[in-house]
């Protein structure tokens, strides 16, 4: 009995020195602002936090590429537009689904494209346009604030990068490029 307390023990303070670090560099409380960063970080970190929303009949598949790039970019913020779009996609597919999240060389910025993908319903058509508006939603009442796409729009425009959704039943996409260098600017 006193063997299977202290493994109980063991993988449990295994757990909470992974979620600490996580936690840490998801905020980078130790770091300088702007810095080169590989987004494949950020994006295993937002998965740790937000682990406790994945119920198990989400699936996580990764598709990560070998040669992504570095960017220039202010890391905490991008965390906060992974979890944005991340928690959406949960609430989208309501604890049955596929998430699919992929990160790769985007050709066009000569920097970085992630895809954070749900097999939910889908975004309504008429939807769309306001997607990125302050205030706007699909949720019902005192389920969300309306402001986590227009902030990751903002921080992704303050990166000098896009992000564009692509939605129909069963699929929905929000694909995030961001360039290389120089990025972040106020």
């Amino acid at each position: 009995a006193i063997h299977q307390l202290l493994e109980e023990l063991n993988l449990a303070v295994g757990r909470i020195s992974e979620i600490v670090g996580a936690v840490k560099g998801y905020v980078y409380l130790d770091q300088s602002p702007v810095q080169r960063i590989d987004v494949r970080t950020g994006l295993e970190q937002t998965l740790i936090i937000l682990r406790h929303r994945l119920s198990e009949g989400i699936e996580v598949r990764r598709d990560y590429g070998d040669d992504v790039p570095r960017i220039e970019a202010i890391a905490g913020e991008l965390n906060q537009v992974w979890t944005n779009l991340i928690d959406n996609a949960i609430d989208a597919m309501e604890g049955r689904g596929t998430l699919t999240i992929r990160a790769e060389p985007d050709p066009d910025a000569e920097g970085v494209c992630v895809s954070i993908c749900d097999s939910g319903p889908g975004i309504p058509e008429d939807f769309r346009p306001h997607l990125f508006e302050p205030f706007a939603t699909t949720k019902p009442p005192g389920k969300g604030t309306g402001l986590g796409l227009h902030i990751s729009h903002s921080v992704v425009a303050r990166h000098r990068g896009r992000i564009e959704v692509d939605s129909a039943p069963g699929r929905t996409c929000f694909v995030v490029s961001l360039p290389a260098g120089g990025s972040a600017g106020r």
